[in-house]
């Protein structure tokens, strides 16, 4: 009887093996980061056109409403739209609902409110986190914003504008950039007064609680001769959240809703 071969078996080297697994880990990885950066965009955005709409139906608003009156207060609940906020720099597409808290579930329907921190308008820090990358990435270009770029929201009642503070300046050089867009008495305390080590940008560690202060950086109680602010923060880098980029910017002016008006800064495009 004819001898039959036995069929060979093939043996793979250590390095063939490492290859097919650092093959199999980056379509892992490129499958995730499809994933974040556009799949996670679709269904926040989803969420955010939901929120919109439910915030324009809360607002009552229509072609012929009247004025609104300033008195109305809104309270808002968690995961409720109670805002919105335009950022004329990136465009005038630009415009997100803010909805209140800041877990997972409310930041992917977009940018959230610090429960802890101030409603818009209020003096004191009104702070909001948003997504850099995928979930709608509300904040993925927060590292582009200029000193005196405005960061306006919008409330039920009234437009409130905000300027981004010097960003890395100090003595007569953060002076001259903030007499750019705020007033007098606003430029003296934020180059020689409590807001002078403020800056209009920056990076932090998580765990730097102290950015949503009343004073950012500070352990002072909200009264009511405190500077109103806006403090906006985000992951960083991009696809990390080893630390936080944090943007700081000073309410300069609050003006009452009228039908079929807009801020003039909405057009700094």
């Amino acid at each position: 009887m004819a001898n039959r071969r036995r069929p060979t078996r093939r043996s793979f080297s250590v390095t063939q093996i490492l290859g097919e697994l650092l093959l199999t880990m980056g379509v892992v990885i490129l499958l995730f980061a499809f994933y974040e950066s556009y799949w996670t965009n679709i269904a926040a955005g989803r969420l955010q056109d939901e929120k919109a709409s439910a915030l324009e139906d809360a607002w009552g608003e229509t072609e012929n409403s009247e004025r609104v009156n300033p008195r109305q207060r809104l309270t808002p609940e968690l995961g409720e739209a109670f805002a919105r906020m335009y950022i004329p720099a990136f465009g005038s597409d630009f415009q997100f609902a803010i909805v209140e808290g800041t877990d997972d579930a409310d930041l992917l329907a977009g940018p959230g409110r610090y429960v802890d921190s101030q409603l818009p308008g209020q003096a004191g820090n009104f702070a909001v986190a948003g997504h850099r990358v995928g979930k709608g990435a509300p904040f993925n270009d927060l590292g582009n914003l200029e000193v005196c770029d405005a960061i306006v929201v919008e409330t039920q009642s009234a437009w409130v504008t905000y300027r981004v503070l010097p960003i890395d300046a100090q003595g007569e050089v953060r002076r001259s950039e903030a007499e750019g867009c705020l007033g007098p008495e606003q430029v003296e305390r934020v180059t020689t007064g409590e807001y002078a080590a403020v800056q209009g940008r920056h990076i932090t560690l998580p765990g730097a609680i102290e950015v949503i202060n009343p004073v950012p950086g500070q352990w002072a109680a909200v009264t009511p001769e405190l500077e109103g602010m806006i403090t906006l923060t985000t992951c960083h880098p991009q696809f990390s959240n080893a630390e936080r980029m944090i943007i700081h910017a000073m309410e300069v002016e609050s003006t009452p809703k009228i039908a079929g008006e807009r801020p003039a800064e909405l057009e700094e495009i």
